[in-house]
């Protein structure tokens, strides 16, 4: 029997509009399904007709169908997946908003990795001209025509507080990350405010010894965090459910302010398969007013200091162009040109060049501080007086 259903909920709207959540989430549970399986969406942006080019291929087929990122039938979500002692893979969404478009390109390079995936989501608020200077920026760019893991979603999807739309819209990202590769750890959600406080080499050196079946999602009986590390597995039950159990959940949160505070917490905390896997933290910094508003402290140069001290891989939120993100990257990253260095970037430095512009191996990892900080971080969640506070 499921437990606590509702404990990790906001405010529900009137019981009298029942019907139109209803259908919506069917709707949103359905589409999901077809994204996994079929994955042929086409874009909704509206107003200006632009070229089918926000859509990213690196196939270099002549066939319109290979320029949907969602689409490629070979590839199955079902593929079978042999458990392999290496170094683990992220899977990223990058979500933003009308004028986002650069931020969302600052944070992909500052988290970009050969090893890891990438699906980037401006919604329905920003208009066509800046997705398709996305897409193009995404498209010109050598190394992500090389390694094939970045993409845009052709989809631009409606995201509001209310109701599921921000919900929906992460399933269906996942549900193509899940489709484009079978070969990565963890799924990992970002917005255009978020920032990395340590590189992926030290990310990915950490997290190579950690079990693949962790998963990180801040939580309390009353709501949690929308921002999460979870494991391919989880993510695989939220959107096939084979029990129905997370649609169940879906059609349950439509009627609630953030689903995206409550979904994944409810279906992780009343599943018995993944229950003892939750570790109660986003991986974030994050500094509210006391007491707490709707949304976060905007962070800045005065701020710096306690996001260093956190020992957390991210922090949020920051404002656009703010100058704390240059000190983050010369002295937390180390990113003096587009990439955050790491051992796959073996090019020279000499007479200003960029060192990622030549890929080696991905498996050489070569992490710094920021290692060492979040390991700290690492051994405090797994303790055993933080895991006996999980699904509380």
């Amino acid at each position: 029997m499921r437990k606590n259903v509702g404990s990790y909920s906001g405010r529900m709207f009137s019981d009298k509009k029942w019907i139109i959540p209803f259908f919506a989430s069917l709707l949103v549970s359905v589409s999901l399904v077809l994204t996994a399986i079929f994955g042929s969406f086409s874009s909704a942006g509206g107003g200006e007709e632009l070229p089918l080019v926000d859509v990213i291929s690196f196939k270099g087929s002549e066939d319109s169908g290979g320029l949907f990122v969602e689409s490629d039938l070979e590839r199955s979500i079902n593929a079978s997946v042999v458990v392999k002692m290496e170094a683990p893979k992220f899977a990223y969404l990058i979500s933003g908003t009308k004028g986002d478009s650069h931020r969302m390109m600052r944070t992909l390079e500052a988290v970009y990795h050969p090893r890891n995936q990438y699906v980037l989501h401006l919604d329905l608020e920003a208009p066509p001209r800046e997705r398709l200077e996305l897409a193009n920026a995404v498209k010109a760019d050598p190394i992500f025509r090389e390694v094939e893991n970045v993409r845009v979603m052709s989809q631009s999807n409606l995201v509001t507080y209310k109701g599921p739309t921000m919900i929906a819209c992460t399933l269906q990202a996942i549900a193509i990350l899940l489709k484009e590769s079978s070969e990565w750890d963890w799924f990992i959600n970002l917005s255009a405010s978020d920032y990395p406080l340590v590189t992926q080499d030290d990310m990915l050196h950490v997290f190579s010894n950690l079990s693949r079946d962790l998963n990180f999602i801040e939580h309390t009986r009353i709501t949690g965090s929308a921002w999460v590390v979870l494991t391919r597995s989880f993510v695989e039950y939220c959107i096939w459910g084979w029990d129905n159990f997370p649609r169940t959940m879906l059609m349950y949160y439509t009627n609630f302010v953030s689903s995206p505070e409550g979904y994944f917490h409810t279906v992780i905390c009343n599943t018995q398969k993944f229950r003892h896997t939750a570790i109660s933290h986003d991986l974030h910094y994050i500094a509210w007013d006391s007491p707490p508003k709707q949304h976060p402290i905007s962070l800045t140069t005065k701020d710096f200091d306690k996001m260093a001290k956190s020992n957390a891989p991210f922090a949020r939120k920051f404002p656009k162009d703010d100058p704390v993100l240059d000190k983050i990257d010369k002295e937390l990253l180390g990113r003096t040109h587009r990439f955050s260095p790491g051992g796959w970037c073996i090019g020279t430095s000499d007479g200003g060049a960029d060192p990622c512009s030549l890929r080696g191996n991905d498996t050489v990892f070569r992490p710094g501080p920021g290692a060492e900080k979040l390991h700290k971080l690492l051994q405090v969640l797994l303790s055993e007086e933080f895991l006996s506070k999980q699904c509380l």
